[in-house]
C-alpha cells in the first residue's frame, strides 16, 4: 500500500523591516497609492512623532523573540480557546500563520484587512479578492487560502529580494517577529499576531485616537516594552513602522 506523501510546511523568504519594501509589496497586491508605510523614530518625543502623517491606520512592531515574550505569550494564551471567528460579524479579520517566516506578511495583511485602510484596497485587485475570499472562512481555512494564493507568494518573493540587506534563504531561522496593532470600527485597539490563538483586544480607545495615540501606545507597544524591561532581558531592540497617508 502506497504511503501518502506529507508536504513540508511552506516557508517564505523573510521580509526586511523596511517601509519601502512593505509599501511596494502592498501596492503591488492592490493597496491604493494614497497610503504608504513610514518609520516611527520615537514613541516618546512629540517632535519626532509629529513627522509621521496622521491618522495612523496600522502599527507594525518588529522585535527579536525573547524568552520573556515567549513566556508571556504562552501564559496569556493558556486560558484562551482557539479563535473560530469568521464572516461580516467579526470585529477584526485575523489570519493564523502557518507559513514559515511569513510573520511580516501576516502583519501587513492584518493592517490592510481592518479599519480605515481596508477602504483603500483597490476593487478587483488581488488583495481585494484575497480579503473577500478570506472573510467568510474560519482561521484554518484562511491560512490554507494564504498558502494557495499564487499572487501573494509571487509578490512576497519579489519584495523579499529588495531592501538594503541581502535576503536570507527561506530555510533560515530568523528571530525577528512582527506584531500589528489596528483600531476596529468599534474603537478598540487589537493586537494581531498570527502565532497567537486569535486576535487580542487591548482595550477601548478615545474617539478620534489612532494607533499612534497616547492610549494606544500605552496599551500596545509600551506595555510590551515594559514587560521586557521588568524582566531584565538586556538591550531592547525594536522598530516601528506605521501605515498612513502617502507623502507627495
Amino acid at each position: 500500500m502506497a504511503t501518502a506523501t506529507v508536504k513540508p510546511p511552506k516557508r517564505f523568504i523573510p521580509l526586511e523591516n523596511n517601509p519601502e519594501v512593505m509599501t511596494t509589496l502592498l501596492h503591488t497586491l492592490g493597496l491604493s497609492p494614497t497610503l504608504q508605510f513610514h518609520d516611527v523614530y520615537s514613541i516618546s518625543d512629540p517632535d519626532l512623532l509629529s513627522f509621521v502623517p496622521r491618522p495612523a491606520h496600522a502599527l507594525l512592531l518588529v522585535f527579536p523573540v525573547s524568552q520573556t515574550y515567549e513566556k508571556f505569550r504562552h501564559e496569556e494564551d493558556a486560558s484562551k480557546t482557539e479563535y473560530e471567528g469568521s464572516g461580516d460579524s467579526e470585529e477584526v479579520v485575523w489570519y493564523k500563520q502557518t507559513i514559515g517566516n511569513a510573520c511580516g506578511l501576516i502583519g501587513l495583511l492584518h493592517g490592510v484587512s481592518n479599519g480605515e485602510a481596508r477602504k483603500q484596497v483597490r476593487a478587483g485587485s488581488a488583495l481585494d479578492e484575497l480579503i473577500r475570499k478570506a472573510v467568510p472562512l474560519k482561521p484554518r481555512e484562511r491560512a490554507a487560502l494564504l498558502e494557495e494564493t499564487e499572487a501573494l507568494e509571487t509578490a512576497h518573493q519579489a519584495a523579499a529580494q529588495t531592501g538594503d540587506s541581502a535576503a536570507p534563504s527561506a530555510d533560515e531561522s530568523v528571530d525577528l517577529h512582527y506584531v500589528c496593532f489596528v483600531k476596529s470600527a468599534k474603537g478598540d485597539l487589537w493586537e494581531m499576531d498570527g502565532r497567537r490563538k486569535g486576535p487580542l483586544n487591548r482595550g477601548s480607545l478615545p474617539e478620534g485616537e489612532d494607533v499612534l495615540g497616547p492610549e494606544a501606545l500605552e496599551k500596545g507597544v509600551k506595555a510590551f516594552l515594559k514587560r521586557e524591561e521588568e524582566a531584565g532581558g538586556g538591550e531592547l531592540r525594536f522598530s516601528l513602522i506605521t501605515l498612513a497617508e502617502a507623502l507627495d
